[in-house]
């Protein structure tokens, strides 16, 4: 009964786990397209194969030993005063310090490198800004440099390092793009900066990462990643003929306004500084 039990356990498990790891959101999220992320991912499976060389020989030896030294193996031989060996103790304890060691110093190395606050330089590219401010429950994205800016939707050019300067005009939250890299907070009072950069074109998507209320699970955005500085262009072009402006704080509090389903949004003007001035209302 016990047999049939486990067995019939073990199958849910297997199921539940290949489902999981078939789900798209999942699967996309693991795809990079951008330097940051591939660094994050060549991260998780150099620690993951350091730490198989523990799990393995340890599930291996478990299944070895519960075979050859079942009650009902009469062959093998008992040694009651066998007490200690000084190279399992060296194997037991150096392999697992020498992994530790090594993963230290790997994450060491790769906590500088891949530092959010640390700026991308790509053949002299010059890098788009991006300011980002949390709403409930909806993300606003204003371009400083081409003057405009958008709800739920960004867009920039391909090997083109973006600068994003982030903040919350409510609870916090959290800006993050699977497919590009890191996550980071948006705080309100308070700017955090990220820096991104996407080696492939095409479509990705943006989520928040904190809980942040009712409408959390529906704030996502759009990320487009144009295959070119001309296709770039247009698509400012096309956000320049919203009728839509931002002109001033009245502006911006009118579309502050909590929103549980928020679609995107045009502005072709906008205030300037608007940014420092959403801080500075906290302070």
């Amino acid at each position: 009964m016990n047999y049939m039990f486990i067995n019939r356990f073990s199958k849910i498990l297997f199921l539940i786990s290949i489902s999981t790891l078939l789900n798209t959101e999942i699967y996309s999220s693991i795809i990079s397209k951008g330097y940051i992320r591939e660094e994050e991912n060549s991260l998780i499976f150099i620690a993951f194969i350091l730490m198989l060389i523990i799990v393995i020989p340890v599930i291996t030896m478990t299944i070895v030993f519960f075979l050859k030294y079942s009650s009902d193996k009469n062959h093998v031989q008992y040694s009651p005063d066998w007490k200690h060996s000084k190279i399992i103790e060296i194997f037991i304890w150096g392999i697992p310090i020498l992994i530790i060691s090594i993963l230290a110093c790997i994450s060491w190395k790769s906590t500088y490198k891949l530092d959010p606050n640390k700026s991308i330089s790509y053949f002299n590219t010059k890098p788009i800004t991006i300011d980002v401010i949390a709403l409930d429950w909806k993300w606003l994205f204003v371009y400083p440099q081409q003057n405009i800016a958008t709800i739920n939707e960004i867009a920039f050019p391909v090997n083109t390092p973006i600068n994003f300067r982030i903040t919350s005009n409510s609870v916090m939250n959290s800006l993050f793009i699977p497919q590009l890299g890191s996550q980071m907070y948006a705080m309100p009072g308070m700017q955090t900066n990220l820096h991104l950069i996407a080696n492939i074109s095409g479509h990705c998507k943006g989520i928040s990462a904190n809980f942040s209320g009712l409408g959390f699970s529906r704030m996502k955005f759009i990320v487009i990643v144009k295959k070119s500085s001309k296709s770039f262009n247009n698509w400012v072009k096309k956000v320049r003929n919203s009728p839509t402006h931002l002109n001033s704080m009245q502006d911006f509090q009118k579309i502050s306004i909590s929103e549980e389903y928020s679609t995107v949004k045009y502005f072709s003007n906008v205030k300037s500084q608007l940014f420092i001035k959403i801080i500075n209302t906290f302070h």
